[in-house]
């Protein structure tokens, strides 16, 4: 089977991500800098044989993704195997909120326990079988093309370990910034990493992080 390019992409920035409040599965929208960063990545990709548009159903994704398949001319494919990670009662606080009221799940957050799911959550272990899963499927539908995926800082996160073959454990060393490009190949072996982090489309801006991720 000829090998799959995908584009994965994170969502532009939101005002929660700029104050460090835990999204999840809440469904917040851009803010006016995550619009423009959404406006240069569908510049950006403009001339890219994209073949499908895949987001998740979460609207800042679903908005990002809408600059992508405008500037290919395609329809965008919702998909909730793409949503972000289910954070439970951690969403709709920041990362110092949750250190102060909930102290013993802020440090097995913080340590990346595996099985740790905030409650009403879901764990790392789950998440990652999600994510992987579903961009697996998605990619096997199309050999030899381009696609691209616009989801979240976690999702990117899932796919770059996948890529270089990192537990979920390991320190992440790597950026996961609002509206990078970030490329992968896939077959049936699984994936490879091929380019991570082009932010030159946003150099007029910067794009925040996902800390959380």
């Amino acid at each position: 089977m000829d090998p799959t390019r995908i584009i994965a992409i994170r969502h532009g920035e939101t005002a929660w991500n700029v104050d460090t409040r835990i999204q999840g599965q809440l469904d917040i929208p851009l803010n006016a800098t995550g619009r423009w960063q959404a406006q240069q990545l569908g510049l950006a990709l403009a001339g890219e044989p994209i073949t499908a548009v895949y987001a998740s159903d979460l609207w800042r994704a679903y908005e990002t993704a809408l600059a992508v398949a405008g500037a290919v001319g395609l329809e965008i494919d919702t998909d909730e195997g793409l949503r972000e990670r289910g954070f439970g009662v951690f969403q709709g606080h920041t990362f110092a909120e949750i250190e102060a009221s909930l102290p013993d799940q802020a440090l097995r957050w913080r340590k990346r326990d595996p099985e740790f799911a905030p409650e009403g959550g879901e764990c790392l272990n789950d998440f990652r079988d999600r994510v992987v899963g579903c961009v697996q499927d998605l990619a096997a539908r199309h050999p030899g093309e381009l696609i691209a995926i616009v989801a979240h800082g976690g999702v990117m996160d899932v796919l770059y370990r996948a890529a270089v073959g990192l537990g979920l454990q390991d320190p992440r060393s790597w950026e996961l910034g609002n509206a990078a490009i970030n490329r992968l190949l896939w077959t049936p072996q699984g994936f490879n990493l091929v380019g991570w982090a082009d932010t030159q489309h946003l150099e007029a801006d910067t794009a925040l992080d996902e800390t959380s991720a």
